[in-house]
């Protein structure tokens, strides 16, 4: 049976929210995207006050990418990944990451943040699969929207399930491992044996707290 270790990305694997990094970097080699700063201003604070659900203002955020092509914005991720997203990842997760693997198990990445800057993350040669938020092409250009569902919460197992139907694996869940900085991954952390919150700042029963700095 396969044993799985399933990270969640920010804040967990990384120090910072990559969503918010990867539209700054876009900003900070393309003045044009300023326009876009009121809207993901206005995304955040509705989200804080409650007046938006996590799809709402992730939907408002995006918007940033309608209109780029698909090509362009591998070329773009590519450079995210090599300027600022490798740079803020937890030297703990990569050493946890690299332990499991060594343990067996397959790696595998579950975010809410958008696939295609997440897919850099393979050149971490011990992640087996980046499952997260899919965003809309159509003829080759992205348009700002959703295709599907955020990848939060339940629908992190059901993209789960769906992955391992299809690669065919029998997991042992009481033998794998979930790794995550919020309970808005209570859905995973239940399936799994060994659940841990990284840095998470209250009190917790039942999930043991890890600190990385």
């Amino acid at each position: 049976m396969t044993k799985l270790a399933i990270f969640d990305v920010d804040f967990t694997l990384t120090k910072k929210e990559t969503l918010i990094q990867f539209y700054l970097f876009m900003l900070k080699n393309n003045i044009k995207y300023i326009i876009y700063l009121p809207k993901v201003l206005i995304a955040g604070l509705f989200y804080g006050l409650k007046l938006f659900s996590a799809k709402q203002s992730k939907q408002v955020f995006i918007s940033f990418l309608k209109g780029v092509s698909e090509e362009d914005l591998s070329e773009i991720s590519s450079d995210f990944y090599e300027s600022k997203l490798s740079k803020i990842i937890y030297n703990e997760a990569h050493e946890t990451i690299k332990k499991r693997k060594a343990e067996g198990c397959k790696i595998y990445l579950i975010s809410a943040s958008p696939e295609f800057y997440l897919n850099e993350l393979y050149e971490i040669k011990e992640i087996d699969r980046i499952i997260g938020t899919k965003l809309e092409i159509i003829d080759g250009v992205y348009t700002g929207k959703f295709f599907g569902d955020n990848c939060k919460g339940e629908e992190k197992v059901k993209r789960l399930y769906e992955v391992i139907s299809k690669e065919g694996l029998e997991v042992d869940y009481e033998n794998s491992y979930m790794y995550s900085d919020s309970l808005s991954d209570l859905p995973l952390f239940k399936i799994v044996g060994n659940p841990f919150l990284i840095n998470y700042k209250k009190r917790s029963k039942n999930i043991s707290i890890l600190k990385w700095k």
